[in-house]
């Protein structure tokens, strides 16, 4: 059998995980700055729990898992019949694979209440899975790293996420845009086009924007019923650049003027906070349907990064009534999420992966016969147990083979023994950089290697 990879999945080496896991410890310190505490939820929900949570599009991109044993037992036999899948997958899948951790997150409150603090504050760093087309940047398999807020209406948790997305891309070393819009403002939008009724599918089409261009929208809202009068009114208003301009176009204490007044506290909750990066961008759609309130994303800023092709790189949201769908209503929570694939890929292609974090040993213990491997071994659990990490090569002579191996690994220090060593119980330590080379005790290798 030839071995395959899946596709949109991917396999990691050391130095991948070595990377990703700074990414990680990068924004789970700055999480936990903040507050937040993390919790985690199982790969599988019920079917019942994801669907009708992220709109068409996204309920279409669900991996959904067959029931066990003989799953046709028990399958609709009309629609095998007439090969409806949608029909037929609900009489056979009664589970799936999570499509974010959002909503797993819902549910995980609902089900925890008794036991949380409110507001509650929460952070999650696992995979989800979308059965999306595999490109750059987009996976059918990835991780996400969100920070939640449960429990609260107020506009200072949306300003702390704002600041913990500036912080943690500033610690990365990587030049972005974090964009802010609000899910009311384009209510706004549809009610001066006329279009309320057509909220969500006025919402998709925008959010396709950046992808499929002016004319790409038009023909998509076209498509969607919008009439022209009102696609003229939405290219309009998506036009402008500055949400204190919309005032004008909305009605005062229309949900389009609440939008705009949200938005503007808080920037003002951010106003002496240094934070550059933030702006408005009135075109900022999200597609998923569960978003009420202020909503995020955030790209690589092309001013410093100009060479850069990748869409999204994080996002998010307030959302007022997710918990609602499980029991427990009128719970409103904000969040975000970083792209943790994509944040990787980026930081490659720019190389702004500090060489420290790679995780290699700090020295190669070798030894010219079997009676020195034993002694290096001695060595080496000496030198572990003061928390240092090192391998020892497991044969012993052909010192120019395990040098090789030394190099490879690119790890910088040999500790090479031999029969002089074993009788003055020390070791003969290569600086593999410089080629210097000392004769060093235990305590003082020990004190070395630190």
């Amino acid at each position: 059998m030839k071995p395959q990879l899946l596709k949109g999945t991917r396999d990691f080496l050391p130095d991948h995980i070595s990377k990703r896991k700074y990414i990680f410890d990068t924004i789970e310190t700055v999480f936990r700055k903040y507050a937040f505490a993390r919790i985690e939820t199982p790969a599988m929900e019920a079917l019942e729990t994801l669907t009708g949570k992220y709109g068409e599009e996204g309920d279409k991109l669900l991996f959904k898992i067959l029931n066990n044993g003989n799953f046709l037992d028990k399958a609709d036999a009309s629609a095998l019949e007439a090969k409806d899948s949608q029909k037929l997958a609900l009489s056979i899948a009664k589970r799936g694979l999570r499509y974010d951790l959002t909503v797993p997150f819902a549910r995980f409150v609902v089900l925890h209440q008794n036991e949380l603090v409110f507001p509650f504050k929460r952070y999650q760093i696992q995979p989800v899975w979308r059965a999306d087309r595999p490109q750059k940047g987009r996976y059918q398999e990835f991780y996400q790293c969100d920070a939640d807020v449960v429990g609260s209406e107020s506009l200072l948790y949306e300003a702390e996420l704002v600041s913990i997305y500036h912080e943690v891309f500033a610690k990365l070393g990587l030049g972005v845009e974090i964009k802010i819009n609000n899910r009311k403002v384009l209510f706004g939008i549809a009610e001066a086009a006329g279009i309320t009724d057509k909220f969500v599918d006025m919402t998709v089409g925008i959010d396709k924007l950046d992808k499929i261009g002016e004319e790409g929208v038009r023909k998509e809202l076209a498509e969607r019923g919008i009439g022209s009068e009102s696609v003229d009114k939405i290219i309009t208003l998506l036009a402008i650049a500055d949400y204190k301009q919309l005032r004008e176009h909305f009605a005062e204490g229309s949900e389009g003027w609440k939008g705009l007044q949200e938005i503007e506290q808080v920037f003002g909750f951010l106003g002496d906070s240094g934070i550059k990066d933030l702006k408005f961008e009135i075109t900022l759609a999200r597609g998923l349907s569960y978003y009420t309130g202020c909503i995020f994303e955030v790209a690589v800023d092309k001013s410093k990064h100009p060479n850069v092709v990748m869409g999204s790189i994080g996002g998010g949201g307030r959302y007022d009534n997710l918990t609602g769908s499980f029991g427990m209503p009128g719970l409103s929570g904000v969040g975000i999420s970083f792209g943790a694939e994509r944040i990787y890929d980026v930081l490659e292609e720019l190389n702004l992966f500090p060489t420290e974090v790679l995780e290699k040993p700090r020295a190669v213990f070798m030894a010219f016969d079997e009676a020195s491997l034993v002694w290096a071994f001695k060595a080496a659990q000496a030198v572990r147990a003061e928390g240092i990490d090192v391998e020892v090569y497991p044969d012993a002579g052909k010192i120019k083979k395990q040098m090789k191996f030394a190099n490879d690994k690119g790890v910088q220090y040999a500790a090479i023994v031999g029969d002089q060593e074993v009788a003055n119980k020390t070791v003969a330590l290569k600086d593999l950089d410089t080629g210097e080379q000392v004769s060093l005790d235990l305590e003082a290798l020990i004190s070395k290697l630190k």
